[in-house]
């Protein structure tokens, strides 16, 4: 049986109290965007929805028992206009996931995503959130950079997260208090703050991008300045700069390739411009090798006609004809 009717609550005011969960899932697709919903106990799910709006934002209270909510590929390819979607969880809690991310949200924290994409929201207890939809066009950032941090937990305790959570939570609650045009100057500055709250994210990545690139130039200098050490290896070069050989070889895979292959090619790459150098022809193809720390002649040159299809010997042969 399901049912909606008008209702009082405590804690969210005047809504819609909803028994079962086909009254719940047609009345939050009806308040946001076509929505899958789904539960262990359709029978005994019981929620609460409480909605207004101001200036092109859609504000909605949800007080519900345990349920699924996923916005399929399906939903999606629906059409509509892309919205973005952003959530403070009041009591309990909740896991978000979109675009390969997960969020895991305890009361007091926010996250932010995006309809046009699918997701899902995973309430595994009775909880209460705070859920505001609004246009893309609304905020003041591009929509590919806020897709960036969509998915993304914000700390409601710490941060521009502790301020921003408390004014959408007491916006919410006054907003049918105040009046016009003191309503739409509210979501106007709540829409502000949540530019501010992805900006801050944004920057701390964009930190953590400067820095992770500035450490590996600097591990490439040392590289550089080591080629012709035959114990230059990813333990010593993590050693020299005080990070994990885990984290070593990440950074390099982030660029596509591995500290080893690097470290291969700019050695052959320095035994080739010595190879076809007419200045250093009386020196042995061997010696060359170990100048640049390929010990084994063997090794070095099974390596070098992998690189550039020919043996060393034929560079050298190149050199002394000029």
């Amino acid at each position: 049986m399901t049912s909606t009717t008008p209702y009082t609550h405590p804690a969210t005011g005047a809504g819609l109290q909803l028994q079962g969960i086909d009254a719940f899932s047609e009345a939050v697709s009806s308040a946001f965007v076509p929505l899958q919903v789904s539960t262990s106990a359709p029978d005994r799910f019981r929620a609460h929805l409480r909605s207004r709006g101001a200036a092109g934002i859609e504000v909605i209270e949800i007080d519900a028992r345990r349920h699924l909510v996923e916005r399929t590929p399906g939903l999606v390819q629906r059409g509509g206009a892309p919205r973005f979607k952003v959530s403070v969880q009041l009591e309990g809690s909740c896991l978000l996931v979109q675009s390969d991310r997960e969020a895991v949200l305890a009361a007091g924290d926010v996250a932010v995503y995006d309809t046009s994409r699918p997701y899902s929201m995973a309430f595994d207890d009775d909880f209460r959130a705070l859920i505001l939809m609004f246009p893309h066009s609304l905020i003041g950032l591009p929509p590919e950079q806020v897709r960036e941090v969509t998915a993304t937990r914000f700390d409601g305790a710490h941060g521009v997260g502790a301020v921003v959570a408390p004014f959408l939570a007491h916006m919410a609650e006054q907003l049918e208090r105040v009046a016009e045009p003191a309503r739409a100057r509210l979501s106007s500055h709540a829409l502000d703050l949540v530019t501010t709250l992805v900006c801050s994210e944004l920057d701390v990545r964009s930190s953590a991008d400067a820095r992770q690139r500035a450490l590996l130039a600097r591990i490439h200098e040392h590289i550089e300045a080591r080629l012709a050490d035959p114990t230059l290896s990813p333990v010593s070069i993590a050693a020299a700069h005080h990070v994990s050989t885990r984290h070593l070889h990440a950074l390099f895979r982030a660029e596509g390739a591995t500290v080893a292959a690097w470290i291969k090619q700019r050695r052959l790459e320095r035994c080739r411009r010595d190879l076809t150098d007419p200045a250093q022809v009386g020196l042995p193809v061997a010696a060359i090798g170990a100048r640049w720390g390929f010990s084994d002649p063997a090794h070095f040159s099974h390596a070098y006609k992998g690189a550039y299809g020919e043996p060393p010997s034929r560079a050298r042969g190149s050199a002394q004809r000029g």
